[in-house]
């Protein structure tokens, strides 16, 4: 093997029959088998940890302490292995310099969506705009938040209700409950598009639930059942959001908001349109709203009153007249 491959000059280049590889030589090689030891040793114990972290977090009570403790293992990880990594191969500061001097260019000019995404995640981190188990909308897709990493938000996408059925992505689940595709986005989208946090600071959203009457049916019944059904089902959770919303006061400018059930009014050409809001928690709502309207439709059927749908009256017809033929 001598014979084709050695050692040559003061700097020890390594020559390959009797042609010398520039830039290659014992030194370098020494660095290489070097960065990748402590490369592996550094991935196996941030992989090490993140499992510990994993196993001392587990369960549902600990979301928010299981969510930084891997943001700040890897972060720690990432700064460990650069800076051991410029040590090992710069270990003369002009050179060091004039490396990262041309790696700044280089990415600046190659990776810029890669360089937006990174900075991206890192206002994540410092504007807390959301975390890994919240519920929100970015770039397009709704759902909750499954996975952080440096350059991706993992989403786990959920249907929209029929309001909203005509927007992009097309959805074939007609509700806020999970469609089962998990959707991975670019973490730039946070400087291009707005983001929609349903859990953040306030972790419940108003609902609506719309009952059509006719004109001539007992219209304050009507409301009256719409009051008491939301009430039953949602007493808990006004007692509950009181407390949210008057911490969401102390922090931003925000009108006080009416947390009670209310019914409105709305005249249309076919029915009057009773309109009863509510508040409920980010999750579940279709499984409140099915119960709510099982209740609203059994006590109309118990006080007479019909949901209105549309339909045609003949009011007149013209006279009809039959001819016996001879």
């Amino acid at each position: 093997m001598n014979d084709w491959i050695h050692l040559a000059g003061p700097r020890k280049a390594v020559e390959i029959f009797g042609i010398r590889l520039v830039g290659v030589n014992a030194e370098n090689g020494k660095k290489l088998a070097f960065t990748l030891i402590f490369a592996a040793t550094i991935l196996l114990l941030a992989g090490a940890l993140r499992r510990a972290a994993r196993w001392l977090a587990r369960g549902p009570r600990h979301p928010r302490a299981e969510f930084w403790t891997r943001q700040a293992i890897n972060l720690s990880s990432v700064l460990v292995l650069l800076v051991g990594l410029m040590s090992i191969w710069f270990d003369d500061p002009s050179r060091l310099a004039t490396g990262l001097g041309l790696v700044s260019a280089g990415l600046a000019f190659a990776l810029q969506k890669v360089v937006t995404a990174v900075a991206g995640y890192f206002v994540i981190l410092r504007g807390r705009i959301f975390k890994v188990g919240d519920r929100i909308v970015l770039g397009g897709v709704r759902g909750d938040v499954v996975a952080l990493d440096f350059t991706r938000t993992t989403i786990m996408e959920m249907g929209q209700p029929p309001p909203v059925q005509g927007a992009d992505p097309a959805m074939w689940v007609r509700s806020r409950q999970y469609t089962g595709r998990v959707v991975a986005v670019t973490n730039a989208k946070l400087f291009d598009e707005p983001v929609y946090n349903y859990t953040r600071d306030f972790p419940y959203i108003w609902e609506e639930l719309v009952l059509p009457i006719a004109y001539a049916s007992d219209r304050a019944r009507a409301e009256a059942i719409l009051l008491s059904v939301a009430e039953h089902h949602t007493v808990s959770l006004a007692e509950m959001s009181e407390a949210a919303l008057e911490e969401m006061q102390r922090r931003y400018v925000l009108k006080r908001a009416d947390l009670k059930p209310e019914v409105y009014y709305r005249l249309t050409d076919n029915w009057l349109e009773l309109t009863v809001r509510f508040i409920v928690e980010d999750h579940d709502v279709r499984k409140l709203k099915d119960t709510m309207s099982r209740d609203i439709l059994k006590q109309l059927d118990d006080a007479h009153i019909g949901v209105a749908s549309q339909t045609i009256e003949i009011v007149g017809a013209p006279p009809l007249r039959l001819q016996q033929g001879s």
